[in-house]
């Protein structure tokens, strides 16, 4: 038997937030199919390409992809990428949590100790900067930091400090100091807050900064600039079959990191 757990808006598919399937050797893609084939038709199908997996708290992306293979007592937890609908702000779901990406502006005086002060005023939220140019979509930003929730339930983060370890998966390396440099946040340089937490405190902070943030969080395509930064060549996109085979790269290069 191979548990799911139907996580935010999947639940609507299935009307229920668990389901029981009585199978003991399947892959994740043969799951997918088995539940768009059980989906009644009044009923909102799940968009395979618009999901996040995690198999027993371990996100795909640092397994096999669609082509894991379930075995009985498994728990595989689904939830749909729910995205928001201002410009100014980014806003999702994401394993009991919510997500919210801003913008900051470049005329910040100090933006490490802008976040410093807001942490100690919000200290229930996790609040972590990191320079724009370095951050592809939101699509990226979900699997990074679906990789670094899944490492604190695992009490396998790679610092004492869940944004710490955001910062350092996002820079793909194990040293703090090294991703502080590489991807920090620096005066007169943009930078993206990711916000997470409950959406109460996540509302009351937006509007007390709305003033500081930018009309729009992502303004171009900075996928040239990342695949530079990290090394990555075409031939290692062309072997990636993915829609997104570079934020599926870079999320598989932060998984594979170790404390």
């Amino acid at each position: 038997m191979i548990t799911v757990k139907l996580l935010g808006g999947a639940r609507k598919s299935f009307s229920s937030d668990k389901l029981e399937i009585p199978r003991d050797l399947m892959t994740i893609s043969d799951l997918l199919d088995y539940l768009e084939k059980s989906t009644l038709e009044n009923l909102p199908h799940l968009d395979p390409n618009n999901i996040l997996v995690a198999v027993n708290g371990v996100d795909l992306s640092a397994l096999q992809g669609k082509e894991t293979m379930l075995k009985g007592g498994d728990v595989i937890s689904i939830i749909p990428l729910v995205h928001g609908g201002k410009s100014k702000r980014v806003q999702f779901d994401l394993m009991k949590n919510v997500v919210e990406l801003v913008r900051l502006k470049k005329t910040a005086e100090d933006p490490i100790g802008f976040i410093e002060s807001i942490r100690e005023r919000y200290p229930n939220l996790v609040i972590q900067g990191i320079q724009a140019a370095y951050v592809l979509n939101a699509e990226h930003v979900k699997k990074i930091i679906v990789i670094s929730l899944s490492a604190q339930r695992a009490d396998t983060l790679l610092s004492n400090k869940i944004e710490t370890d955001i910062l350092m998966r996002f820079a793909c390396t194990r040293q703090i100091s090294g991703a502080i440099s590489k991807v920090g946040v620096k005066k007169n340089t943009d930078s993206i807050l990711i916000i997470i937490g409950k959406k109460s405190q996540i509302e009351k902070l937006y509007n007390e900064i709305e003033d500081l943030l930018q009309n729009n969080v992502f303004l171009k395509d900075n996928s040239g600039f990342v695949k530079k930064e990290f090394g990555i060549t075409k031939k290692q996109l062309d072997c990636v079959f993915s829609k997104m085979p570079l934020e599926d790269l870079l999320a598989e290069k932060s998984a594979t990191l170790f404390h």
